[in-house]
């Protein structure tokens, strides 16, 4: 009973997901299910169990979600980010349409733009383009998941994406974690993504198959060429992220002390060492300052009363989001409480293929990543439950965190595209198709995504790469 308690949870979970409930309301519903068919009392079960994981995943990452869509909403009210997309898009023409979308998605997610602001302002230019190509509609979805997705999200290092940023916090390592293996997953995935979109683009010309007749959500002719900030001047920016973000995590010196007197205080600190939240602070730092340097290169683009609309959109924006994550970081405290769990965790532990312990973790992650349909919220719940024991099973083989961060990022960034997923969802409805139209084409980029993972394994093991 207690281990089908949990199956029937997550089952409901994922189901109630996929139809557009809010996990905010329903992941403590289920978790308390669970807890309940394990003979636990509610009452404790939500407060001590649920609320106490959910407030700590609060505390440590809400800085993080707030500027970040902040940040992102300045980039999207000035204009910035459509300008950047546009040059790129512009700049590339129809013969490389497809190349085009998803460089303009690559660059702006990996500048430190939400994917959700990336998929409104990369779709107008790339439905502009694609109807002047006469290339299917359908396809354009896959390409802003190819470009804004996968590669820049979590595989390339140094990407502010949050799903780089969350192992930090439990390995103690930065966002630059194994570059070597990240490059090389991430340059493949672009590699292989390219060509499928490329065949499917080819397939859909030898078919007679145009742009298709289309009346949803359709860009207004004339709309994309609307004047919007030079794009060298918007570009800057996300450059300022990048640049601050690595001055202050890889070249200033942090105070190893600093928070002793915090400790002294018997505050509850979020973590027991400066070295674990480097990488958020450094963020942090360079948020601020993209944001400021937005604000005022892009401010006489904004209308009047603007600057106010996009800050406080922004911030409020960034509730929902990781309240979201936080429910689902929640549920899995829950349940890995459950006497049930320790089967599933033992299993989970007992893959030890090569013996290392990348495989457990990649197929940990990116289940979990997969039933809650969040990468953030199952890269979360993973490492909250297994990141010690996966970390002690890497120090018995002498093998470095690094590469611990990387596998774990890239897994969240796989089987979270499953049909349920938030962004999924977004930007089929921001492109006015539908899952039977262009899912597809996301699902084969989730496949890639989630084998390059384990190829990425693979070659650490046969060569010790980082």
């Amino acid at each position: 009973m207690e281990v089908i308690g949990i199956v029937l949870s997550l089952l409901l979970l994922m189901a109630f997901a996929y139809r557009g409930f809010s996990v905010i309301l329903f992941a403590p519903i289920f978790a308390l299910l669970a807890a309940t068919m394990s003979g636990f009392s509610v009452m404790p079960a939500y407060t001590e169990l649920f609320m106490a994981k959910a407030v700590t995943y609060v505390k440590s990452f809400f800085p993080v979600f707030m500027l970040g869509a902040v940040f992102g909403k300045v980039m999207e009210d000035t204009g910035m980010a459509k300008g950047i997309a546009k040059a790129i898009i512009k700049g590339l023409g129809q013969e490389r349409a497809i190349l085009a979308v998803v460089l303009s998605g690559a660059v702006l997610t990996y500048g430190g733009v939400s994917l959700f602001v990336v998929v409104f302002a990369v779709y107008p230019f790339a439905a502009a383009l694609f109807r002047e190509a006469q290339i299917p509609k359908r396809l354009i979805p896959g390409c802003i998941a190819l470009g804004a997705f996968t590669f820049t999200m979590d595989a390339f290092p140094g990407t502010p994406q949050i799903q780089n940023i969350i192992p930090t916090n439990f390995l103690g390592t930065t966002l630059y974690a194994a570059p070597i293996s990240g490059l090389i997953g991430g340059i493949s995935i672009l590699v292989l993504g390219m060509a499928y979109l490329n065949h499917r683009r080819k397939a859909a010309a030898a078919a007679g198959e145009g742009y298709g007749d289309h009346s949803l959500n359709e860009p207004v002719a004339g709309s994309t060429d609307d004047q919007f900030p030079n794009w060298k001047i918007s570009v800057l920016p996300l450059l300022s992220v990048l640049i601050v973000n690595y001055l202050m995590s890889a070249v200033f010196t942090w105070n190893p002390e600093a928070i002793k007197p915090f400790a002294a205080m018997k505050l509850p600190l979020i973590v027991p060492a400066v070295k674990n939240v480097i990488s958020i602070w450094s963020l942090i730092i360079a948020l601020v300052f993209g944001i400021a340097l937005a604000v005022v290169l892009g401010f006489r683009y904004l209308p009047k009363n603007g600057l106010q609309k996009a800050l406080n959109a922004g911030a409020l924006g960034s509730l929902l989001a990781i309240m979201n994550t936080a429910s689902e970081v929640g549920y899995g405290n829950v349940i890995a409480a459950l006497p049930g769990f320790k089967a599933i965790a033992g299993a989970l532990l007992g893959i030890q293929i090569g013996g290392t312990p990348l495989i457990s973790e990649a197929v940990t992650v990116t289940t979990l990543a997969g039933i809650t349909g969040s990468a953030s919220g199952g890269l979360s719940i993973a490492l909250d439950l297994m990141a010690k024991d996966w970390l002690a099973w890497a120090n018995t083989i002498n093998m470095s965190p690094e590469i611990l961060h990387r596998v774990a990022s890239m897994a969240s960034g796989g089987l979270d595209t499953l049909p349920h997923n938030g962004a999924v969802i977004t930007l089929l409805a921001v492109c006015g198709l539908t899952h039977r139209q262009s899912y597809p084409d996301i699902f084969f980029m989730t496949v890639i995504k989630t084998l390059m993972v384990f190829v990425v394994i693979a070659l650490h093991m046969l060569t010790g790469i980082l």
